[in-house]
């Protein structure tokens, strides 16, 4: 049984009780948010070293990591140590995106070796997996690609079964500037070209359910359609895919499939509440994962940021799981040092948004460190800090002439003088 059915059928599964306990929460609040499709928790039956992790309505925004390798990057041992980066810099889940080659090798690794989440694409190892042309591949063969990922323990897997041939026709007659920029998304739309076919996830939908409740594989519906630059954002293209998107999530539900809906790339910040309530609405409180979304289209190297900015906003209107994004967006697979700043600049929009969503504790985290600086404790300060090693090393870069200060106030430090009002001692500004 997956966890919805549990759920649905009244019993609170270990997964459950992992989950409330992470967040504070009655083990029964979790157990009626799965059953009602506003929670899920990806879990699949064969990943056994998973540390179980909710996403959905009333929980933390959680985060995911994207990693894998290309024909032109190829380092496995590279990959590697983001995974172990991502897991030791507390992300959520990961998502191994290589496509190319042989990638079952590592994908078992990935899901052997950590306790995250573990998501793929199972479109972007057809190719390599299949050794066939997208012309010579069959339905059957497809399929069997996904199986095999379910197989082999993935949590939760994107798959666009939205993109069929009338969200296609809608490609062809609503022109954008950037077209489809979804990978998994324009690879499936050239197999319907190619072979004059409807897309088999979405004429055998029934076929992929069956797959992902034998191993309660989490389905997140891929947006194929999604924006890849503010002009194109919450179009009839897009739109088109959602109201698909919405009646393939009420029929996973209720073959007790969990499943989340993947959300817009890029939009003004203007569209985000829209976009976020819209697919809310249309999808049936199914809980959604961004990426991003990215608020500006001309800031390549600086990605990490624009996507931080509207990662914040749409999960304070309500998204549930945010996908980082690095500052080599948009110009090469990124690197280590890509990776963390990616983590960190999510991490920080997950916090943010948990603030003005008022999830229970978020604040506490807050108030510890303002009570820190209040007393100008540089120590806990640097403990505290969301990336302590960068925080150590600029407080050591410009070390003060008086210790319980910095060099930008010196002993002008605000914090220092009002304590030492309030405490009715001496103050010395110079």
């Amino acid at each position: 049984m997956t966890q919805m059915e549990y759920a649905r059928q009244g019993t609170v599964t270990d997964a459950m009780k992992t989950v409330a306990a992470d967040e504070g929460l009655d083990p029964e609040q979790i157990r009626a948010g799965v059953a009602e499709g506003t929670i899920v928790i990806p879990a699949n039956i064969n990943h056994k070293r998973l540390h179980a992790r909710g996403i959905g309505l009333g929980l933390k925004t959680k985060m995911n990591v994207n990693l894998g390798i290309s024909k032109d990057h190829h380092d496995y041992e590279e990959e590697k140590q983001k995974a172990q980066m991502a897991e030791a810099m507390k992300a959520d889940a990961l998502m191994d995106l290589s496509c190319w080659g042989k990638t079952a090798e590592f994908r078992r690794w990935i899901i052997n070796e950590n306790s995250l989440a573990v998501g793929t694409v199972p479109m972007y190892d057809a190719v390599g997996l299949l050794d066939k042309g997208l012309k010579d591949m069959t339905a059957d063969d497809l399929f069997r690609v996904v199986e095999e990922h379910a197989r082999d323990g993935v949590d939760f897997m994107t798959i666009h079964a939205g993109m069929n041939r009338e969200t296609a026709q809608h490609v062809r007659k609503n022109p954008r500037i950037t077209s489809l920029v979804s990978r998994g998304g324009s690879i499936l739309f050239a197999w319907m070209y190619c072979n004059g076919k409807e897309n088999p996830f979405y004429e055998q939908f029934d076929r992929l359910l069956d797959i992902c409740r034998h191993y309660d594989v989490t389905l997140s519906l891929g947006d194929a359609c999604r924006s890849g630059c503010g002009h194109d954002s919450t179009d009839a293209v897009q739109i088109s895919e959602l109201i698909i998107l919405g009646e393939l999530t009420q029929r996973a539900r209720k073959a007790g499939v969990q499943v989340m809906i993947e959300g817009p790339g890029h939009m003004p910040v203007s569209d985000i509440r829209m976009n976020v309530e819209l697919a809310k609405k249309l999808c049936h409180g199914a809980p959604l994962y961004v990426l991003g979304p990215i608020v500006t289209d001309i800031a390549p190297g600086y990605d990490h940021i624009t996507a931080a900015i509207g990662g914040a906003l749409s999960a304070s209107c309500g998204a549930d799981f945010l996908c980082y994004v690095t500052p080599a967006e948009h110009l090469r697979l990124p690197d280590l040092d890509d990776v963390r700043e990616g983590i960190i600049a999510s991490r920080i929009a997950c916090h943010a948004a948990d603030l003005a969503k008022k999830v229970p504790h978020a604040s506490d985290w807050d108030d510890e460190m303002s009570r820190a600086r209040r007393k100008v404790d540089f120590e806990t300060m640097t403990a505290l800090a969301i990336d302590p090693e960068k925080a150590r090393r600029y407080r050591a870069s410009s070390i003060p002439e008086e210790e319980n200060t910095c060099t930008m106030c010196g002993p002008m430090c605000p914090m220092k003088t009002m304590e030492s009002i309030l405490a009715g001692r001496e103050i010395k500004l110079n």
